[in-house]
């Protein structure tokens, strides 16, 4: 999946694809869906389990938020969308500022659909004869 959001007037495309997962993992020393399993746990939803707008977060709700999970995934599906983008650190430099809670609305299927797949993606086996 791809997606272009806008963080500090510049567009930035994020894609999660295969090999997403292995440039969080060699960049961070994390494993990619247990830092998203992690983070899907503890967004604040509502009575029916939807993750709740940003702006209606509580003190509560952010007390209970790592965002460095969220900025990591940002990076690494940007670096999976280019990978000319530099490390972390030198990458969120060049933004004079890059507001988390402002583009999480963005990104939260991006994130769903990294940890879950498609909806309907249907697979099969063949067996071989031996």
């Amino acid at each position: 999946m791809e997606k272009t959001i806008t963080v500090d007037g510049r567009e930035i495309i994020l894609k999660s694809m295969g090999n997403t997962a292995l440039i969080y993992g060699s960049q961070f020393n994390h494993d990619f869906f247990a830092d998203l399993m992690k983070l899907a746990n503890v967004m604040p939803t509502d009575k029916n389990g939807k993750v709740k707008d940003p702006e209606k977060w509580t003190d509560e709700d952010l007390d209970k938020l790592n965002f460095t999970p969220i900025y990591n995934f940002v990076w690494a599906t940007a670096k999976t969308a280019d990978s000319k983008i530099p490390e972390p650190m030198e990458w969120f430099g060049t933004f004079e500022e890059f507001p988390i809670m402002e583009i999480m609305p963005e990104i939260q299927e991006l994130m769903m659909v990294s940890v879950q797949g498609k909806k309907g993606l249907k697979t099969s086996t063949k067996q071989t004869k031996r």
